[in-house]
């Protein structure tokens, strides 16, 4: 069955125009139906970021959960991986976030977890969908669930950061751009509680500026600022938390390839990493895969989504997983992204080895990576259209880089990743693949963008 709302993270759109409070209402119930349906406890905990819409659209959430007899516990503003240990940790059968993670303040979102932590299967999403337009008879008097508001369920989260750094970090000089997002007390305060000194940017949310002038998306702005007051280190989160990104002490970017890249090293170093297996994904760069394989360490790939990853990571019980977004999985921390967990494992690192984070940059050189949008009037047959060009690039790039095509999941569009050990190699395979779009797809190109020592997505 097509899915009409839910899309890779939730349900998301613009708030009270395409996500209403009258569809979280609905979603609420949907949810309540399905806990209800498979047995789960029958208590809901919402948590939710900065936006202006946030309480809005929580409190529809909690009413059409309450409406169907689920108890509802309302956290206030808490990243998503806070929201995920409660659940798992204590008596709940889902657990709700509102949050558009990076996206500006005018959109949201509303994305579940079971009472493992984990984001729901999509074929669970498909049965609450169908779940949406029920008509039944909700229950009254004490059937009615219950809506309180408890942020004591966040100290359990405090306490599992605390315990990731037993060396503390004392001494440490850390800049925190928050991006005005869910972490902005909570990322501050273990900081402190860990005894960083600290400078905090992006920790004043008024429901508009959420990731509006830094955070992990924009990570210039710490970059800039972690060289300036010659700290030791700078991280910025993005909105809801669940990643991200550090500058180094010379203001150069560390994003999710350097994190994993780092971490795995220093633990392999001290015998523990077993099993020897880190996990990325096809947008990983090659410069990190032939740094991991120097080190016989091996890089396994998923396709782009932090699902994908979690998967793959259970599978082969490797200990970090993640994506160049910074969106990485500690599997003895919890089973899904964690921004404020993935801070504290590298701050861990830095203070075990006594090193500067700028004295690991030159472990490996990343690879010329390129993406590039193209705008199509439809996706249809797009592979047999330009298989020839592919099969040419595949060919030129045997053993020195790699292909990545993949529609876009939501718009009409085609994103092309070309890699390569030189430039000139990059470019020119690029460059076939999208003269062969423009010709052969009728495409346009959108966008083009130097991954070379940034992001990804």
């Amino acid at each position: 069955m097509a899915r009409q709302y839910f899309g890779t993270d939730g349900v998301r759109g613009v708030a009270n125009k395409k996500l209403t409070p009258e569809l979280a209402m609905k979603l609420g119930k949907a949810a309540g139906r399905w806990m209800i349906q498979t047995n789960q406890v029958r208590r809901a905990v919402i948590g939710m970021d900065t936006r202006r819409s946030g309480p809005m659209l929580g409190a529809a959430l909690a009413a059409g959960l309450n409406s169907v007899g689920i108890d509802v516990v309302m956290i206030g503003v808490a990243p998503t991986p806070t929201i995920a240990f409660v659940a798992r940790t204590g008596e709940y059968g889902l657990g709700a976030i509102v949050s558009a993670s990076h996206n500006p303040a005018p959109d949201n979102g509303i994305k579940f977890v079971g009472h493992d932590g984990c984001k729901l299967a999509d074929e669970v999403e498909e049965l609450m969908e169908s779940l949406l337009e029920v008509s039944d008879e909700g229950p009254t008097g004490a059937g009615v669930g219950s809506l309180t508001t408890d942020r004591s369920e966040i100290a359990g989260y405090m306490q599992l950061l605390e315990s990731v750094v037993p060396e503390r970090l004392d001494g440490m000089k850390v800049v925190v751009d928050a991006a005005h997002g869910a972490a902005y007390e909570l990322g501050p305060e273990i900081l402190r509680i860990l005894g960083a000194e600290i400078t905090v940017i992006g920790a004043a949310p008024d429901g508009m500026n959420i990731n509006a002038e830094g955070g992990a998306t924009k990570p210039d702005t710490v970059q800039k600022l972690t060289q300036e007051l010659g700290a030791d280190i700078g991280v910025a989160f993005d909105g809801d938390a669940d990643r991200c990104v550090f500058s180094d002490d010379k203001g150069r970017l560390i994003n999710g390839d350097r994190t994993i890249g780092i971490w795995a090293a220093h633990y392999q170093q001290s015998n523990e990493l077993d099993p020897a297996v880190v996990v990325g994904t096809v947008m990983s760069n090659g410069g990190f895969d032939a740094y991991m394989t120097s080190r016989n360490i091996t890089l396994e790939r998923t396709p782009v989504g932090d699902k994908y990853v979690a998967q793959k990571i259970k599978e082969t019980g490797a200990l970090v997983g993640g994506e160049q977004s910074g969106h990485i999985i500690f599997p003895r921390r919890g089973p899904t992204g964690d921004g404020l967990v993935t801070m504290l494992e590298l701050l861990r690192v830095l203070k075990r080895e006594g090193r500067a984070a700028s004295s690991f940059y030159d472990d490996y050189e990343p690879w010329p990576q390129v993406m590039i949008n193209i705008g199509v009037s439809s996706t249809d047959q797009w592979k047999k259209k330009i298989s020839a060009e592919l099969e040419h690039a595949d060919v030129a790039l045997l053993g020195r880089g790699r292909v990545v095509v993949r529609p876009s999941g939501t718009q009409p569009v085609i994103r092309v990743m070309v890699e390569a050990d030189e430039y000139e190699l990059r470019d020119q395979v690029a460059e076939a693949i999208v003269e062969a779009m423009v010709r052969e797809l009728g495409g346009e190109v959108h966008g083009r963008v130097d991954l070379t020592y940034a992001l990804g997505d």
